[in-house]
């Protein structure tokens, strides 16, 4: 009798610390993990004009909450050069959430959060791609602003982790065609020395139509894209929810770039067309020379020397010469003259056509300054050239 009851015992024993452990294991395969898209908004400085997104994944079994950002730079003493030499790397970087969080709370940018309603398998795969692109020989890329940054990398996550039964929505404006330059020019509104430099730098392969993928490369669209994206049919992330309210102040509208060139274009007329004036107006024409061939010498390097494709095929070369600089100090050169008012009006032709797109109406100043002054020079020592020629004959 003992026996049969010590073995019943240890039966129900054994069926007991069975159940438990079963238990306990299910426990821990349910907690499983969250992921979601975190969506920052807009700050002052220019390398955050263009809001940032992120990964969270929030591992209940392992206790940990982690945001996993595409957007992370070394700043070493040659971070200036690798970066005008277009050879600047990006990381994969893995940060706690709070931490990420602090930086924005702090910077009074809103973030928004979409978490994922997909199946635990499929958040899995989204976790294993991206400790895989974690891994030393992985997590570095080369950063291209338009077609490989921050927003395109999670772009791709999703249509290669789960492929053809991953839909994006399309999110580009309705009846609308929209190319990189028009809507940079939208972001950079409020930073408008910025947006002037950036216009004049960048060549004519950022004024092609984007398409609905090309969009996303900035994250506002990014963001809307996920949000109306399905898989096997099925919504795949829930309503956006708002975690970091945004706490900066409308900035006003600044209208300085306008009034300095345009400002500079009446001195210069006056200059030009008022003796008393007139070594005003021999000042502001050689600045304005020496400035504009300055330029064409920064956008030919831009083009040919960097790794920076989105600064080539630059036709702001037709009106930014380089021999602007020779021209400046050799005036007496009226068929140079005839040359670039030429180009300036090349130059307003391809805008027309949409083949490379001018900031207007900033540029409009800049143009008129030029013709200003080469349409002076042409009449005044073309002038002289025919007199001697008279007198000659």
């Amino acid at each position: 009798m003992k026996k049969i009851f010590f073995l019943l015992f240890l039966s129900f024993t054994i069926h007991l610390t069975f159940s438990v452990n079963g238990s306990a294991q299910d426990s821990v395969v349910r907690k499983g993990i969250q992921v979601s898209l975190l969506t920052c908004g807009t700050g002052d400085e220019i390398y955050s004009v263009f809001g940032h997104t992120a990964v969270r994944i929030v591992d209940t079994a392992a206790e940990t909450d982690i945001v996993y950002n595409y957007g992370t730079f070394e700043y070493g003493e040659d971070f200036e050069l690798q970066f005008m030499k277009g050879k600047l790397l990006y990381y994969l970087s893995e940060e706690r959430y709070s931490d990420f969080v602090d930086l924005y709370q702090s910077e009074g940018r809103w973030i928004e959060e979409q978490v994922l309603i997909s199946s635990e398998a499929d958040k899995r795969k989204i976790q294993d791609y991206l400790l895989i692109n974690l891994l030393p020989e992985n997590r570095a890329y080369k950063y291209d602003f338009f077609f490989d940054n921050c927003a395109t990398r999670i772009r791709d996550i999703f249509t290669q982790t789960h492929g053809k039964a991953f839909q994006y929505p399309n999110v580009l404006p309705d009846q609308k065609s929209l190319s990189f330059r028009d809507i940079i020019n939208q972001y950079l509104a409020r930073n408008v020395w910025e947006r002037f430099g950036i216009n004049i730098l960048l060549g004519s392969k950022i004024d092609v139509k984007m398409s609905n993928s090309q969009i996303m490369f900035l994250p506002d669209y990014l963001r809307d894209a996920v949000g109306g994206a399905t898989l096997d049919g099925n919504r795949f992330v829930s309503k956006a929810e708002l975690i970091v309210k945004e706490q900066r102040k409308a900035a006003s509208s600044d209208y300085s770039v306008l009034i300095v060139l345009y400002g500079m274009l009446i001195l210069l007329a006056a200059g030009l067309f008022v003796p008393k004036l007139r070594l005003l107006g021999l000042f502001l024409s050689n600045f304005i020379l020496v400035v504009t061939g300055l330029l064409g010498v920064l956008i030919i390097v831009m083009w040919l020397g960097t790794d920076h494709q989105n600064c080539a095929n630059n036709y702001n070369l037709l009106w930014a010469l380089p021999t602007n600089l020779y021209f400046a100090f050799k005036k007496k050169q009226y068929k140079y003259a005839m040359i670039a008012i030429v180009l300036i009006f090349v130059s307003l032709l391809l805008h027309l056509l949409g083949i490379q797109q001018l900031l207007l109406p900033e540029m409009i100043a800049v143009l008129a300054m030029l013709l200003l002054i080469f349409s002076s020079n042409y009449r005044k020592y073309k002038k002289d050239i025919d007199g001697k020629k008279a007198v000659t004959e």
